[in-house]
Protein backbone atom coordinates (compact mmCIF):
# COMPACT_ATOMS: atom_id res chain seq x y z
CA UNK A 1 0.00 0.00 0.00
CA UNK A 2 1.10 3.10 -0.42
CA UNK A 3 1.74 6.19 1.93
CA UNK A 4 -0.65 8.81 2.03
CA UNK A 5 -0.34 12.44 1.66
CA UNK A 6 2.34 13.81 3.07
CA UNK A 7 1.69 16.13 6.17
CA UNK A 8 4.19 18.89 7.29
CA UNK A 9 6.96 18.59 9.04
CA UNK A 10 5.77 19.44 11.93
CA UNK A 11 3.16 17.34 12.85
CA UNK A 12 5.90 14.35 11.39
CA UNK A 13 7.72 15.75 14.26
CA UNK A 14 5.90 16.41 17.14
CA UNK A 15 6.58 15.60 20.61
CA UNK A 16 4.86 12.72 20.90
CA UNK A 17 7.05 10.56 18.16
CA UNK A 18 10.31 11.70 19.09
CA UNK A 19 12.09 7.82 18.98
CA UNK A 20 11.99 6.27 22.33
CA UNK A 21 15.82 5.32 21.54
CA UNK A 22 17.18 9.09 20.62
CA UNK A 23 20.40 9.24 22.78
CA UNK A 24 21.52 12.82 20.74
CA UNK A 25 20.61 14.64 24.54
CA UNK A 26 19.01 17.70 22.47
CA UNK A 27 16.06 19.31 24.40
CA UNK A 28 12.91 19.23 22.36
CA UNK A 29 11.66 23.20 21.73
CA UNK A 30 8.96 23.65 19.89
CA UNK A 31 10.81 25.98 17.49
CA UNK A 32 13.10 23.47 16.29
CA UNK A 33 10.23 21.93 14.50
CA UNK A 34 9.10 24.86 12.21
CA UNK A 35 10.00 25.30 8.67
CA UNK A 36 11.97 22.31 8.67
CA UNK A 37 12.76 21.80 4.64
CA UNK A 38 12.99 18.34 3.53
CA UNK A 39 16.65 17.69 2.61
CA UNK A 40 16.08 14.97 0.52
CA UNK A 41 13.13 14.33 -1.50
CA UNK A 42 10.91 11.61 -1.77
CA UNK A 43 8.70 10.45 -4.10
CA UNK A 44 5.36 11.48 -3.48
CA UNK A 45 3.83 7.65 -3.51
CA UNK A 46 7.24 6.76 -1.50
CA UNK A 47 6.74 5.97 2.11
CA UNK A 48 10.05 5.31 4.61
CA UNK A 49 13.29 7.36 5.27
CA UNK A 50 12.83 11.47 5.28
CA UNK A 51 15.74 13.77 6.75
CA UNK A 52 14.37 17.10 7.93
CA UNK A 53 17.09 20.15 8.76
CA UNK A 54 18.03 23.60 8.59
CA UNK A 55 21.75 22.56 8.87
CA UNK A 56 23.68 24.09 6.17
CA UNK A 57 26.61 21.65 5.68
CA UNK A 58 24.06 18.80 5.77
CA UNK A 59 22.13 20.56 2.99
CA UNK A 60 25.21 21.46 1.35
CA UNK A 61 26.05 17.73 0.95
CA UNK A 62 22.81 16.54 0.54
CA UNK A 63 21.78 18.60 -2.18
CA UNK A 64 25.14 19.59 -3.84
CA UNK A 65 26.54 15.98 -4.11
CA UNK A 66 23.14 14.64 -4.70
CA UNK A 67 23.67 12.44 -7.59
CA UNK A 68 27.07 11.12 -5.43
CA UNK A 69 24.62 10.02 -2.52
CA UNK A 70 23.40 6.34 -2.50
CA UNK A 71 19.98 5.53 -1.55
CA UNK A 72 18.36 2.35 -0.67
CA UNK A 73 14.74 1.44 -1.56
CA UNK A 74 12.78 -1.76 -1.16
CA UNK A 75 10.54 -2.02 -3.91
CA UNK A 76 7.19 -4.53 -4.18
CA UNK A 77 6.43 -4.99 -7.82
CA UNK A 78 4.32 -7.40 -9.46
CA UNK A 79 4.75 -8.89 -13.04
CA UNK A 80 6.70 -11.83 -14.53
CA UNK A 81 10.93 -10.01 -14.63
CA UNK A 82 12.06 -10.62 -17.70
CA UNK A 83 14.98 -12.22 -19.01
CA UNK A 84 18.09 -11.58 -17.61
CA UNK A 85 16.02 -8.87 -15.97
CA UNK A 86 17.95 -8.60 -12.65
CA UNK A 87 21.61 -8.34 -14.38
CA UNK A 88 19.95 -5.43 -16.51
CA UNK A 89 18.63 -3.84 -13.65
CA UNK A 90 21.97 -4.03 -11.90
CA UNK A 91 24.53 -3.04 -14.83
CA UNK A 92 22.75 0.13 -15.97
CA UNK A 93 19.77 0.66 -17.83
CA UNK A 94 18.26 3.89 -19.94
CA UNK A 95 15.79 6.89 -18.37
CA UNK A 96 15.73 10.26 -19.70
CA UNK A 97 17.41 9.94 -22.68
CA UNK A 98 20.83 8.74 -20.92
CA UNK A 99 22.43 5.69 -19.57
CA UNK A 100 22.51 5.41 -15.89
CA UNK A 101 25.12 4.10 -14.00
CA UNK A 102 25.18 0.43 -12.82
CA UNK A 103 23.49 0.69 -9.12
CA UNK A 104 23.20 -2.81 -6.75
CA UNK A 105 19.70 -4.85 -7.10
CA UNK A 106 18.98 -7.93 -5.14
CA UNK A 107 15.61 -9.97 -4.71
CA UNK A 108 14.70 -9.80 -0.72
CA UNK A 109 12.02 -12.44 -1.53
CA UNK A 110 9.12 -13.04 -4.15
CA UNK A 111 7.87 -9.60 -4.52
CA UNK A 112 10.15 -7.26 -2.72
CA UNK A 113 13.57 -6.17 -4.58
CA UNK A 114 16.46 -4.14 -2.57
CA UNK A 115 17.62 -1.53 -4.69
CA UNK A 116 20.50 1.19 -3.75
CA UNK A 117 20.99 3.82 -6.34
CA UNK A 118 22.90 7.15 -6.71
CA UNK A 119 21.37 10.15 -7.85
CA UNK A 120 17.96 8.86 -8.21
CA UNK A 121 15.25 10.71 -10.03
CA UNK A 122 11.59 11.37 -9.36
CA UNK A 123 9.80 7.93 -11.46
CA UNK A 124 13.17 7.01 -12.31
CA UNK A 125 12.24 3.68 -10.44
CA UNK A 126 9.02 3.10 -12.37
CA UNK A 127 10.60 3.33 -15.40
CA UNK A 128 13.47 0.84 -14.46
CA UNK A 129 10.81 -1.91 -13.74
CA UNK A 130 9.14 -1.09 -16.21
CA UNK A 131 12.00 -1.98 -18.94
CA UNK A 132 11.77 -5.34 -17.15
CA UNK A 133 8.58 -6.48 -17.07
CA UNK A 134 7.95 -5.53 -13.40
CA UNK A 135 5.72 -3.58 -12.35
CA UNK A 136 6.25 -1.01 -9.20
CA UNK A 137 3.37 -1.78 -6.53
CA UNK A 138 4.94 0.42 -3.38
CA UNK A 139 8.60 2.07 -2.78
CA UNK A 140 9.94 2.36 0.88
CA UNK A 141 13.13 4.59 1.53
CA UNK A 142 15.18 2.60 4.10
CA UNK A 143 18.62 4.12 3.98
CA UNK A 144 20.34 7.84 2.41
CA UNK A 145 24.33 7.38 2.24
CA UNK A 146 24.99 5.42 5.59
CA UNK A 147 21.81 6.34 7.63
CA UNK A 148 19.63 3.76 7.46
CA UNK A 149 16.13 3.92 8.97
CA UNK A 150 16.91 0.46 11.22
CA UNK A 151 14.92 -0.30 14.09
CA UNK A 152 12.85 2.59 14.69
CA UNK A 153 9.42 2.05 15.04
CA UNK A 154 7.62 3.20 12.45
CA UNK A 155 6.40 7.00 12.66
CA UNK A 156 8.95 8.39 15.00
CA UNK A 157 12.02 10.28 14.27
CA UNK A 158 15.79 11.27 16.32
CA UNK A 159 17.64 14.46 16.35
CA UNK A 160 20.78 13.73 14.56
CA UNK A 161 24.13 16.04 13.57
CA UNK A 162 23.32 15.21 9.98
CA UNK A 163 26.10 17.09 8.30
CA UNK A 164 28.19 15.12 10.73
CA UNK A 165 26.61 11.93 9.95
CA UNK A 166 26.60 12.54 5.93
CA UNK A 167 30.01 14.18 5.83
CA UNK A 168 31.90 11.28 7.56
CA UNK A 169 30.22 8.82 5.47
CA UNK A 170 31.58 10.47 2.29
CA UNK A 171 35.16 10.11 3.78
CA UNK A 172 36.83 7.50 2.84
Amino acid sequence: PLSPAPRSAAALVGGGSQSPGDRAGVHRLQRHFGGLPPLVPIETEARGMVVLGRDGRGWRRLTGDGDGIEQCRVVEVSGEIATYGLHRLNHGLHYGGRALAPCKVSWQNEIRLRFAIKGAQGGQLRALFAQVGLAVVAIRRIRICKLALAKMPAGTWPYLPVAERFLRARRR
